[in-house]
């Protein structure tokens, strides 16, 4: 590590620009959760929400912090950026072996939601990568309701798991249903101890599904957390605590000499679906400048609500950028690029 140089006053103007510019209608985050679902019928909130309170995000180049902008200690939501979380938490599952990314998923979880001759075909793969085609309802949404499943274009109706993509935060929360019940515990409790503790992050990010998404677990009353936002809920967490595990995968796992996630699963974790080039578990991958044109190819990234919530990770680089609220996120990744210089070029 430490093969880049920062020019470290563009990147201090870089960032005091860009932490003015924010999303200051999520301040009234009702109104603005409203507006993002076409569906009138399911618009009622059924998660916490916390309203935005301005611009933040954090920069670290060769493993450590280089700039901030506004408060990157507040938690805030993250809306889809949890997916990618939800990645890392399945990631610990592969490590402990009890999930293998081809194994129908029925076979370890029996729950109504997967059985019948398409979901019995339902791979791990198929959830991680958003190809599982699942059509049903959970905690009282139908897939359906999820607009962003057809602005993609990409959802094949009629044909087998992993023909087809879609974005969809029904089939999410059913991966992270799938994942409570296969751990018995509660995701957050997991990522938790085993990753955000020994990372060193802070206690104020928290995780959160709906009312309704509870099971019981050996007579526990357990929360099923959502993987996005579109109904509250989500991973509400500080860009400062974002960054790591953006460093982290970065690291390819491992955290001051010791390994949190295997470096195998990083490697599935970016590498792409075969019907989604520019995705992979849950993580965009920008190989095909797709969804970000013009920012390096090296980059990979966690982004929610159009990327004003962004965890960027550019191993070529050593960079990993956390923002939340901030608009005109291309532009932020494409002028904090600018400030990393690699020797080679």
């Amino acid at each position: 590590m430490g093969h880049v140089s920062v020019d470290q006053q563009r990147l201090e103007r870089t960032v005091q620009e860009f932490g003015a510019r924010w999303t200051r209608d999520a301040a009234d985050i009702e109104t603005y959760l409203a507006a993002q679902v076409s569906d009138a019928s399911h618009r009622e909130v059924v998660g916490p929400l916390r309203a935005a309170s301005g611009a933040s995000g954090v920069v670290r180049v060769s493993g450590r912090e280089v700039a901030a902008w506004g408060d990157p200690d507040v938690p805030e939501m993250a809306f889809s950026v949890t997916k990618s979380v939800v990645s890392v938490v399945a990631g610990l599952a592969f490590d402990d072996g009890l999930l293998m990314p081809d194994q129908p998923v029925h076979q370890v979880v029996d729950v109504p939601e997967l059985r019948g001759p398409h979901n019995e075909q339902i791979t791990w793969r198929h959830l991680l990568q958003q190809s599982s085609q699942w059509e049903g309802e959970l905690w009282g949404k139908p897939t359906s309701v999820d607009a962003q499943s057809f602005r993609e274009r990409t959802e094949v109706h009629g044909t087998p798991p992993g023909q087809g993509w879609a974005y969809n935060d029904v089939r999410m929360n059913l991966l992270a249903y799938a994942l409570t019940l296969l751990f018995r515990r509660s995701l957050p409790e997991v990522l938790r101890e085993r990753v955000m503790d020994p990372l060193g992050a802070s206690d104020r990010w928290s995780w959160h599904g709906y009312r309704t998404s509870v099971v019981d677990l050996d007579g526990r009353r357990v929360e099923v957390v959502s993987g996005g936002a579109h109904w509250g809920g989500g991973l509400i967490v500080p860009a400062r605590d974002l960054a790591l595990i953006g460093q982290l995968f970065l690291d390819r796992g491992t955290h001051a000499g010791t390994r949190l996630l295997s470096a195998e699963w990083v490697d599935q974790s970016w590498a792409p679906c075969p019907v989604k080039r520019e995705y992979g578990y849950l993580w965009w991958l920008n190989d095909e400048q797709v969804p970000w044109p013009g920012a390096p190819a090296t980059g990979r990234s966690a982004r929610g609500n159009g990327g004003r919530h962004l965890l960027w990770v550019d191993p070529a680089r050593e960079l990993v950028l956390a923002s939340h609220w901030t608009e005109e996120p291309l532009d932020l990744i494409r002028e904090v690029s600018r400030t990393v210089v690699s020797p080679a070029g």
